[in-house]
């Protein structure tokens, strides 16, 4: 059974010096073989055509070493926008841009994603429309989020 870390291995060498990196990789089952699913992207995002070219060569790579035993079918995509952020580096790609932030507690927060610190990042939530009895504290605006706090952390697409 091959391993993330193999196909990681084999991935290395593709990734053109940290140029992208990866996300993600996951074995599905699917009828009598096996789908690796291995998730890409760079700061500036990543072309369908780049996917399809590391794909190739990876593919060529792993057949070439007989990584796999069994039939699989090879996947190389960037994550979508559903997926959810699980790297610093993508969060720092997206700052400035919105999120929706689960907590480990259950607690969901809302704002924009003003830095992306090693190990938590720094949320403008809005400020409450209606007016409130006691005055706003303008740093509860802006909670530090522990990384190991966070369940997940999702870009909502804005169409303004």
């Amino acid at each position: 059974m091959v391993t993330k870390e193999q196909i990681q291995a084999f991935l290395e060498p593709l990734l053109e010096d940290g140029k992208y990196f990866t996300v993600d990789i996951q074995f599905k089952p699917v009828r009598g073989s096996q789908k690796v699913l291995i998730m890409l992207d760079s700061d500036e995002g990543i072309t369908i055509q780049e996917c399809a070219d590391v794909s190739r060569q990876l593919g060529q790579d792993m057949e070439a070493a007989e990584v796999l035993d069994t039939a699989y079918t090879l996947e190389v995509s960037s994550p979508g926008l559903d997926q959810p952020l699980r790297l610093l580096r993508q969060f720092r790609k997206n700052i400035g841009r919105n999120l929706k932030v689960t907590l480990n507690s259950g607690e969901s927060l809302t704002g924009t994603l003003l830095e992306a610190k090693e190990n938590s990042i720094v949320l403008q939530l809005p400020t409450p429309k209606k007016k409130l009895k006691v005055p706003l504290d303008e740093a509860s605006l802006r909670p530090e989020l522990n990384l190991d706090a966070i369940a997940k952390a999702i870009v909502q697409v804005s169409f303004k």
